[in-house]
């Protein structure tokens, strides 16, 4: 096991400020606790996290140094708004990371999730906190690098066994992580400016277009073909009695 570097990582042609952790409990709760003493484009990484978590406070389950576990602390000079895109842009981010560095084609699966083939690949969650100097975006990311073996009742899979190259026992995660600061520092620049060409790009890599969804909404749970993305990445949905609908949020969402 190759461990994450934080010299290796702290790039000066980037904003980033990164730390390395052994171990935490969770990185976005470790940047919670600290936003008000840490500066704007902070980064914590950890070998292990104790308590990490998803949406719905599902657990985000990996084993010690094998993939990529982080948290970004942000506060966008953008009208509060547009700060939804955040979650947007990090998933195009994740696909043009790996894109870049494996053969592989990674899917977004609105809101939250990275597929590649029909597989769980990374979560994002994005939280607000409050601070003295404003509000603050907390982005947490997981990305499943080296990782092999996943519980059957999880419905993951890793780039170490998408690629499955008999010669590639571990992947880079060094290299993997840069190329991911790098990419999410690109795709945050277009928070505020050229969204609908990333929007072109989202909808190129989307897992759900054309598929049939069960989705767990705030008005309940909504049965509809994926048709498009809108202008702001929310789903435009057909019902089966040929009406359309535009999903802007949802807890949950899978294939009917």
């Amino acid at each position: 096991m190759i461990p994450l570097d934080a010299s290796a990582l702290n790039d000066s042609a980037l904003p980033w400020h990164v730390k390395v952790l052994d171990e935490v409990g969770s990185t976005s709760d470790w940047l919670k606790q600290n936003a008000a003493t840490l500066p704007v484009g902070s980064v914590v990484f950890a070998e292990s996290q104790t308590a990490g978590r998803g949406r719905r406070d599902n657990r985000w389950i990996a084993p010690r140094g094998k993939d990529l576990m982080f948290s970004l602390l942000l506060q966008p000079d953008a009208p509060l708004e547009k700060w939804p895109r955040i979650t947007t842009l990090a998933a195009l981010a994740i696909c043009k990371a790996i894109e870049e560095e494996l053969p592989l084609h990674p899917r977004i699966k609105w809101p939250n999730d990275v597929y590649l083939t029909d597989r769980k690949v990374s979560g994002l969650l994005a939280e607000t906190v409050s601070t003295r100097d404003g509000m603050r975006i907390i982005l947490g990311i997981g990305l499943n690098v080296n990782a092999r073996d996943f519980p059957p009742d999880i419905h993951a899979t890793s780039l170490l066994r998408e690629l499955a190259s008999p010669v590639v026992s571990e992947l880079d995660r060094n290299a993997l992580a840069h190329r991911l600061l790098a990419s999410l520092h690109t795709e945050f620049r277009c928070l505020d400016g050229e969204f609908s060409a990333a929007i072109a790009e989202v909808r190129e890599r989307s897992w759900l277009i054309g598929r049939q969804i069960r989705a767990r909404a705030p008005q309940g749970e909504i049965f509809g073909r994926v048709l498009d993305l809108n202008e702001e990445g929310h789903l435009i949905l057909e019902f089966p009695d040929g009406s359309s609908h535009t999903l802007t949020s949802a807890d949950e969402i899978r294939q009917a």
